[in-house]
């Protein structure tokens, strides 16, 4: 089974990236509007927002891309056109895209919406593609052969672009492989005519500045990269793959759409800072003059965060030894509590005894029964997932700890061939006085899902409803090697949607909270909708087995669809706390998880997976004969027993 490690996988693509990448790339592209060879790799989000690798579809017969412009009669008809094309191979394995270099995202939404497109438009709004294309006009297109390390075999006109899908599916060369497209709007790639200043653009004052704040957090000796930026030599030696991983967005890795919400723990590059990284690699990453940042400010990674310091208390889980290889049963660790009067958390780091082997760490407090109740909500005392950061509780709140018991911490382990043994801490930090707010958490997921096999794009929809107001702290989505992308959106009682958060390529390797830089409004009968898009197909490298249809399940070979909300009421304070509230929000999941369509009730064609147990007794539950179940009704099917109805799921 294919493990989609973070250590093994970084180390691999050091090596793999420069040998995906070839020798060619080693040289700067060309800055004119000449066509090259070869198609390099890229990632760009569609107005969809659904993210598109060039080199995900390395098995796919043929890739056609067109040049694009909103509002344009030459681009409408080009796209009519590229539709025809794209419906006579259909099954085929031909993908078709459009690429827009000249528009800003809303604009390309409105044009797709309103001509009605169903070729996927890509925004390529930093110009990077299109520049290192040779794009000059819209109308253009770029016939790619993957089977031929993405080889452009066809850049010229509409009109010929039949016979070069044909030639390139045949396996055999294509007759003109250069048409110059004389028509159509020219598309203005500032960028191009700068190759002096770019070769100028310094390494001391400019480049060396964005590495430090964007990537040597990871990329420090003792960092969770395989490698350290520590001088310009290094940066000399990697930068193929620095060029290759960011304009394929893999690095740095943070994944949220910069167009919607902003976030305090954003790692991702500005637009700015991109083009000026990938301009500067481009132009053969110049050394120039100056000292070299990197080598003269080279860090160790900290034992705990720098932003929090040392723990106030620090709590040591037994060792585990994991075997080479092999399926792990979760291992539930449960310690003393060390806080023995209820408490205060304002972050918690967890450090993982070896990250290769530790998928993932979920926590909860567990009371002792002989001590009497605590007037604190228990819940979750820290999380542990790949790529993960602290989680730091937000300003006038604290995770609450009742006093006593114990800390149970499920632990789950996986096998790379090697054995190992896992030694994990948690770090606590406590607040001297309670807070003012009670950090809660919920779970928005669906426990029936079910992914067909052999399907791209699966999607799959659950959704909650506040009973009151709240504020949204923070927002962590979770799934396994299948999570192709995933996306928050609220919608109230008036049908208004506003969107949260969106990943447009979720990547297992990477999960982290995002919280947003201030705490989200919700009111009272507003949905949280999470929305998860699911790759079982084989062009997803990481899917351990493409031919299987895959349910719920906890190990990294089955799947979930889990997306976690830490927020606070806005009524709840820790001298009037709310258990009734959290009851009432638990209670909205078993419609949420099953209403695909969002209307608040449930149809019976809905009803999927272990939910389908119900069909027989539809009818009878259905007393109104409304021809779908209700709140009420759903809770005389009994169904709700099968819901998880807890404020420890944490992950």
């Amino acid at each position: 089974m294919k493990r989609a490690l973070l250590a093994s996988t970084m180390a691999a693509a050091v090596v793999g990236a420069i040998a995906l990448i070839g020798v060619s790339a080693i040289a700067a592209p060309t800055t004119t509007a000449a066509t090259p060879e070869r198609a390099d790799n890229f990632q760009l989000t569609d107005t969809n927002l659904l993210a598109h690798e060039l080199h995900y579809f390395k098995d796919a017969k043929a890739i056609v891309l067109m040049s694009q412009v909103n509002g344009s009669d030459v681009s409408r008809k080009a796209a009519a056109q590229l539709e025809t094309l794209k419906a006579s191979y259909a099954d085929k394995g031909v993908l078709f895209y459009m690429v827009n270099s000249s528009g800003t995202r809303d604009a390309a939404t409105a044009e797709v919406k309103k001509q009605g497109f169903d070729i996927p438009v890509l925004m390529d709004e930093l110009q990077l593609v299109g520049e290192s294309l040779g794009v000059k006009r819209e109308g253009e297109i770029f016939v790619i052969d993957p089977k031929a390390q993405f080889k452009i075999a066809y850049h010229g006109p509409i009109s010929e672009t039949a016979k070069a899908i044909d030639a390139v599916v045949a396996g055999k060369p294509v007759a003109n492989a250069r048409v110059e497209v004389k028509t159509g709007k020219e598309i203005a790639f500032p960028e191009r005519g700068r190759a002096a200043e770019h070769a100028s653009i310094s390494y001391t004052d400019t480049v060396a500045p964005i590495i430090q704040e964007k990537c040597v957090t990871c990329h420090q000796k003792g960092g969770i990269a395989p490698f350290a930026m520590d001088s310009y030599e290094i940066v000399k030696a990697m930068a193929p793959m620095i060029r290759e991983s960011v304009r394929a967005e893999r690095m740095p890795p943070y994944f949220a759409d910069p167009h919607i919400g902003t976030f305090q723990n954003d790692q991702g590059m500005t637009a700015a800072q991109t083009k000026t990284l990938i301009h500067w690699l481009e132009a053969g990453a110049p050394r120039g003059t100056g000292r070299d940042v990197l080598k003269e400010d080279a860090s160790v990674a900290p034992e705990w965060p720098t932003y929090l310091g040392q723990p106030d208390v620090i709590v040591e889980l037994p060792a585990f030894d994991v075997a080479a290889s092999g399926l792990i049963e979760y291992q539930n660790m449960r310690v003393d509590n060390p806080f023995k009067e209820d408490s205060w958390l304002r972050a918690i780091s967890i450090k993982p005894g070896d990250r290769a082997v530790l998928h993932h760490v979920v926590s909860n407090h567990v009371s002792d029964p002989k001590l009497p109740k605590s007037k604190i909500p228990g819940g979750s005392v820290g999380s542990y997932t790949p790529g993960a950061e602290a989680q730091v509780i937000a300003k006038d709140a604290g995770a609450p700890v009742p006093g006593g018991g114990k800390l149970n911490f499920q632990m789950h382990y996986t096998t790379t061939g090697k054995a190992a043994t896992d030694r994990t801490q948690v770090g606590f930090y406590t607040l001297k006085t309670p807070p003012k707010f009670i950090k809660r958490s919920t779970v928005i997921g669906d426990f029936a899902l079910k992914i067909p096999a052999n399907t791209a794009r699966h999607e799959e929809i659950s959704y909650q409803v506040f009973p009151a107001d709240a504020y949204i702290y923070t927002l962590y989505p979770h799934s396994h090697y299948r999570g192709y992308s995933v996306d928050l959106k609220t919608v109230t009682p008036d049908g208004k949607e506003t969107m949260l958060l969106s990943l447009p390529k979720y990547d297992f390797n990477w999960q982290r909270d995002y919280d947003p830089i201030e705490p989200i409004l919700i009111k009272k009968g507003t949905k949280l909708v999470a929305k998860w898009i699911y790759d079982n197909s084989e062009n997803n490298r990481a899917n351990p087995d493409p031919k299987r249809d895959i349910t719920w399940g906890e190990q990294t070979h089955e799947e979930m669809m889990y997306f976690r909300v830490n927020y606070r009421w806005a009524d709840e304070t820790v001298d009037n706390i709310r258990n009734d509230l959290q009851s009432q929000l638990m209670a909205s999941m078993s419609i949420g998880m099953i209403d695909d369509n969002i209307d608040g009730v449930i149809q019976e064609n809905e009803l999927k997976g272990p939910m389908a147990s119900i069909k027989p007794r539809f009818k009878a539950l259905d007393v109104d004969g409304s021809g779908a179940l209700d709140a009420k009704e759903m809770a005389a099917s009994g169904l709700g027993r099968m819901m998880p109805a807890r404020d420890d799921i944490d992950l």
